[in-house]
């Protein structure tokens, strides 16, 4: 086998026609996500869109690409999906019925698919009405204004949606990677190649200085780096399994493990939380011309010390906040028990429970201060070096390398697993007319 990575990708036959088949997925997503809903005036729409970046609208259209400021069938993108997801997550908190499914197993997990799914059309039809009076509220956008117009343009978002979500699933399925991730992942890289087209331009034009070109690359590599080093980062918990009787008196003896505790265990979620929260007023100031509200949509506005005190206090806030939705410490601590296992020097049971929630409770606090520092540095960067042409989020810049980083650990798994399929299919020999593996 080839000791280039990229070429043994392609060896692999079964490892080929998943990438194959998933590009195949994203080109048609894409492909949609540029067929713009009838009777609508673009030009108009991306004007309005233009003075809506800083709101609740241009962190949704981060998300779909620029679908939702084109007015595609596909502008919902797989958000419907993700917010039904999430809602379910959270729900799991307050329902025990919810949370009794998701321990379930399999059959569990396909009735909360289900009715993930369900939640998905309910919010696509909600969202989509949503976006229709909004279009039609913008003067000129809408060229015949109407019941029709909303109607065929809910028909339209709702049925897109449905479609990503499927696109979304048969990746997972059938390709490589999970399906809405990768999505989502295209859809923000996509607005990179004209980024760094207009700031090339800007740098040919003298707007950028060939120090703050450099430095912006360095900013970018190290940020990067460092997202890298901190998603694959974790705290190891030293597991003790003990020896253990199996079958006809055969004794299995005791293992060392561990338990990972990743230092960023809420991943990206944070930072879409608390952008959620702080966008909030300029969006109904955008909408709603009230004093008061604009008052208070000027002083969380971007580029202003309240804007990044606040944003940065939300973050550390939904950081522990999402942390202890997703990790139950008691469950894992009684999981611990029912397999003897236990952590040496505490004991089983509630103790347990204890120790690893104190763990996770120190531990998240360097990965809030992390996810903060992520999410504020692009802000300083492009404020000290005034370049507006180009800008890497931290919410973008998370999603892309956490995305990319579990689709390239996929792959590795799949070319191990071929390798040793290999290797024991070379070691077969016939003894006796049985054959054995070597």
């Amino acid at each position: 086998m080839s000791t280039n990575p990229v070429a043994n990708l392609f060896r692999v036959p079964e490892l080929k026609n998943k990438i194959l088949f998933t590009l195949g997925i994203l080109l048609v997503y894409r492909t949609g996500a540029h067929i713009t809903v009838p009777g609508l005036d673009v030009g108009i729409l991306r004007q309005t869109f233009g003075a809506l970046q800083g709101t609740f609208f241009g962190i949704y259209d981060m998300f779909v690409g620029g679908g939702l400021s084109r007015a595609t069938i596909l502008a919902l993108g797989i958000m419907p999906y993700i917010s039904a997801s999430i809602m379910f997550q959270l729900l799991a908190a307050v329902f025990p019925t919810i949370e009794k499914l998701q321990k379930e197993g399999e059959d569990g997990r396909k009735k909360l698919t289900q009715w993930t799914r369900y939640a998905t059309i309910g919010l696509a039809v909600m969202q989509g009405y949503g976006y229709a009076a909004f279009l039609s509220s913008i003067p000129g956008a809408v060229r015949v204004p109407g019941f029709l117009f909303t109607v065929t343009t809910v028909i339209a978002l709702t049925v897109g949606a449905v479609f990503v979500m499927w696109l979304g699933e048969q990746i997972t399925e059938r390709g490589i990677g999970n399906g809405m991730s990768l999505l989502i992942f295209f859809s923000i890289i996509e607005s990179f190649p004209a980024a760094l087209g207009r700031t090339w331009e800007s740098f040919t034009l003298g707007e950028i200085s060939a120090f703050a070109l450099v430095a912006l690359l360095l900013v970018i590599v190290g940020v990067c780096a460092g997202v890298v080093a901190m998603t694959m980062a974790a705290r190891k918990i030293p597991v003790q399994i003990p020896r253990k009787v199996v079958g006809r008196g055969r004794i299995r003896e005791g293992q060392k493990s561990f338990v990972p505790l990743r230092i960023n265990s809420s991943g990206v979620m944070p930072i879409i939380f608390a952008q959620s929260f702080i966008v909030m007023p300029g969006t109904m100031a955008a909408f709603v011309d009230l004093g008061p509200l604009s008052t208070l949509a000027e002083m969380f506005a971007p580029q202003t010390t309240t804007y990044y005190v606040t944003y940065g206090l939300l973050i550390l806030f939904f950081t522990y906040f999402y942390t202890a939705i997703i990790f139950n410490p008691i469950d894992l601590a009684e999981n611990l028990k029912k397999q003897g296992a236990f952590i040496p020097g505490v004991k089983p049971g509630a103790r347990t429970a204890e120790y690893i929630d104190r763990v996770l409770t120190r531990i998240t606090l360097p990965g809030s201060i992390y996810l903060t520092l992520i999410a504020l540095l692009p802000f300083f960067i492009f404020d000290l070096f005034n370049i507006q042409t180009f800008f890497f989020g931290g919410t973008s810049l998370l999603i892309v390398v956490g995305v990319g980083l579990d689709t390239v650990q996929q792959a590795q798994q799949l070319l191990l697993l071929r390798h040793y399929d290999g290797f024991m299919k070379k070691g077969r020999v016939k003894m006796r007319g049985r054959t054995r593996y070597m």
